[in-house]
């Protein structure tokens, strides 16, 4: 189920309301023959004189002849009683946590996960006995009104105890035979599922039974996105693209496109720029991916050697073709077929920075495209970007944003040692202050540069251990690019779950375990959508928070100030306590964090002041920060592992409750990639991740607190809460509608 329906079913459900189906409230009891509400041995008699009569409203067991298992089956439904009470609507599907919330009610799920049954008392009663599981496939609210019988998707309801005791932890129930369900969507990325606890045993989603999913899916099964879809391809090698302003020796595309193209209409379109001494004959991985599940790929040559202001022009010139020219391209076999409103674009190195260039000279008005509108790019996705033109001008402005880059990366590396490539500095350009449309990071550790190409040269750097080569690099970018461009395109926002949760919350199918990557996650900037509680940007003082608050604290050292490493390498000195910080580039960039550190019990808090803006927490789907910890400093040596603190919810009346970040089964912030080089010392740069939380988790089990009026947030480190010493960066805490 969609995060606000999941919230308004749960905050109702706390309130003491439950939710039915407009038709569907309370089924008529077939054994109620009488119709007065109740069974007895009244109805036993109607039942004789329908028999009795020929009347085929005794066909109980519906086979059109009346006999004895008519009556058996009577008997069953009349000793199973009428359902009572109301259908009631709150989330089940879920993963088990080992600690408080106990279960975490995601909607994203893989195929062939075991995945638990959970039930909140504080929110619903658990049934009592044994009831049955159905894992059923997706019904809307109209269609449950029609047909509320239920078919388990695996062949069997799961019969399931839970205990009724007072906490989550004790009413959970592992689901089995899930190897069963289907999640083969064909072009599509994932099936959809609802849960039902068919209390009354009846085979039936009526009174007093408990859904998860009836107004929207109740959970989603996701295929391993790393294999290709169903669509087989047609590939055209090159061909020329002949357009003002194309140079002669720039002008070959390449294209893949679905074979069925001839059957197919409103086909997305993804178009591919490559770097400086790179090829666009070296993104076959892409093209066959993509255009497996249904879109047309096409890549170019970009004209990189004289800079990023040629690599633009030559990428929103060769879109400029591509659009003009349909009734040529392939024969005019895609004409008519495309989607022009559904085009991706995304670049590589050089060509990484054109594309963000690119966008930003279109809204600007320097180039007005003949053949289409920046409108028409739903995504601008930028691998290891350089950054020559720094500051606005490489801006992917209000796009809808993501990057992508390795931690091993020996080209565009991402340390301070030079301007040109600090690759974050862009992503942090993309909405700061004007965009409307989301941003997602995708840093995959242990990849080098030329790992998302096929053939550039192995420019790796770090332990060789960790190195993880360019298959599995493109497995994990084939994810990321797959369901960004999903949901861009159609809509398919539970697939997000993949880029937005921590890696070990939900481990891709077709990626290694050990592999690292670290998400990073920021909402449209669009204040009608959230509540910024403090990014940093405005007001330099550490006590007062960008939207008021008043901000106290008891760590050490703590600094707020622009994300830029003020030197060039990565040693720490006390002086540069932004060490490791390349997302405010070359002095220009200026976006803010704060920085600090512990050893002890230590905490950062946030005074909401009672706005009722900030107070009232129950109108939000997460509270959401952005963490890292700071690389090659003393107290980040001193423990290299990952890391994790507690936050802190604590209402008008002084209730609290108390969330570890690492109760979601990630492992919390991530220690610094072990790299040496720029400076002394082990760790690359510092590595932000998002972590966000669902503002009912804190009310798991019934707690005290009172989400409508939320006077706190506070920060707990050290070991009374995770790990014992520090030095942490904090950006970013929003709550998101």
């Amino acid at each position: 189920m969609p995060m606000h329906n999941r919230r308004a079913a749960l905050l109702a459900a706390a309130a003491g309301l439950v939710f039915a189906g407009a038709a569907n409230a309370q089924v008529d009891c077939p054994a109620d023959l009488d119709g007065d509400g109740e069974l007895t041995v009244f109805d036993f008699l109607e039942f004789q004189n329908l028999f009795g009569a020929g009347d085929l409203r005794a066909d109980f067991d519906g086979n059109g002849v009346l006999d004895i298992f008519d009556f058996l089956e009577f008997q069953n439904l009349f000793v199973l009683g009428c359902p009572s009470g109301d259908i009631i609507s709150a989330e089940l599907a879920a993963r088990s946590l080992d600690e408080f919330p106990f279960a975490d009610y995601v909607s994203a799920f893989n195929e062939g996960q075991t995945f638990t049954v959970a039930i909140d008392p504080g929110v619903v009663t658990p049934p009592s006995g044994l009831v049955d599981v159905y894992i059923v496939a997706d019904k809307t609210a109209a269609e449950w009104d029609a047909d509320p019988s239920l078919t388990d998707a695996r062949g069997f309801a799961q019969p399931s105890n839970f205990s009724g005791g007072p906490s989550t932890d004790d009413n959970k129930v592992d689901q089995g035979g899930v190897g069963f369900l289907n999640a083969d969507a064909g072009e599509n990325i994932g099936v959809p599922y609802d849960i039902v606890i068919d209390a009354n045993n009846n085979g039936v989603l009526d009174g007093g039974d408990i859904i998860d999913g009836l107004d929207d899916a109740g959970m989603w099964l996701f295929k391993d996105l790393t294999t290709l879809g169903p669509a087989a391809r047609t590939r055209i090698d090159t061909y020329t693209a002949s357009f003002p302003g194309i140079p002669g020796s720039r002008n070959q595309q390449r294209l893949t496109y679905p074979s069925d193209i001839a059957s197919r209409t409103d086909v997305p379109v993804v178009i591919i720029a490559h770097g400086n001494g790179q090829d666009y004959r070296w993104y076959d991985y892409m093209h066959d991916h993509f255009a497996s599940h249904g879109w047309v790929v096409m890549s170019h040559q970009n004209d990189t050697v004289p800079g990023i202001e040629t690599a633009s022009e030559t990428i929103l010139r060769h879109t400029d073709y591509f659009w003009g020219n349909l009734g040529t391209i392939a024969g005019g076999a895609l004409n008519g077929r495309l989607d022009k409103s559904q085009t991706s674009w995304i670049g590589h190195s050089r060509g990484g920075e054109g594309v963000a260039r690119a966008w930003r000279k279109i809204e600007d008005g320097i180039y007005n495209p003949v053949n289409y509108d920046l409108s028409d790019i739903n995504l601008v996705s930028s691998i290891a970007p350089t950054d020559f033109l720094l500051t606005s001008r490489s801006n992917p402005g209000a796009s809808n944003h993501h990057h992508i880059a390795g931690s091993g990366d020996g080209d565009v590396n991402g340390s301070p040692v030079s301007p040109i490539t600090q690759y974050f500095a862009i992503y942090e350009r993309a909405n700061i202050d004007e965009g409307d449309d989301q941003r997602t990071n995708t840093y995959v550790l242990g990849a080098d540069h030329n790992d998302f190409n096929c053939c550039g040269f192995n420019d790796y750097q770090g332990p060789a251990a960790l190195q993880i080569g360019r298959a599995e690099a493109q497995q994990v970018a084939k994810v990321a690019w797959l369901v960004l461009i999903q949901d861009a395109v159609r809509g398919n926002e539970v697939g997000m779950e993949f880029v937005q949760r921590e890696k070990e919350s939900i481990q891709p199918l077709g990626i290694r375990e050990s592999t690292n990557v670290v998400n990073e996650y920021k909402a449209p900037f669009d204040l009608s959508e959230k509540t910024i509680i403090d990014d940093f940007q405005t007001g330099t003082s550490t006590g007062v928070a960008s939207s008021g608050a008043t901000v106290t604290f008891d760590v050490s050292n703590l600094n707020e100030g622009r994300l830029d490493d003020a030197n060039t390498n990565l040693s720490w000195i006390t002086s540069d306590p932004f060490n490791g910080m390349t997302r405010a580039n070359n002095g220009q960039d200026q976006h803010r964090g704060i920085v600090f550190d512990y050893n002890g019990n230590r905490f950062i808090q946030w005074d909401l002041l009672g706005t009722t803006a900030f107070s009232d927490w129950t109108q939000y789907e997460y509270f959401s920060f952005r963490a890292c910890q700071g690389t090659r400093h003393p107290d980040t040596a001193a423990i290299i592992e990952n890391q994790t603190f507690v936050v802190t919810l604590v209402d008008g009346d002084g209730n609290s409750s108390s969330i570890n970040i690492g109760a979601y089964g990630g492992a919390g912030l991530n220690e610094p990639f072990p790299r040496t080089g720029s400076g002394s010392g082990s760790g690359w740069g510092n590595e932000f991740e998002t972590f966000r939380i669902d503002p009912t988790d804190f009310l798991r089990d019934g707690t005290t607190l009172d989400l409508s009026n939320i006077d706190r947030v506070r920060f707990e480190f050290g070991p009374a809460s995770g790990t014992s010493r520090g030095r942490i960066g904090v950006d970013d805490l929003e709550l998101l509608r």
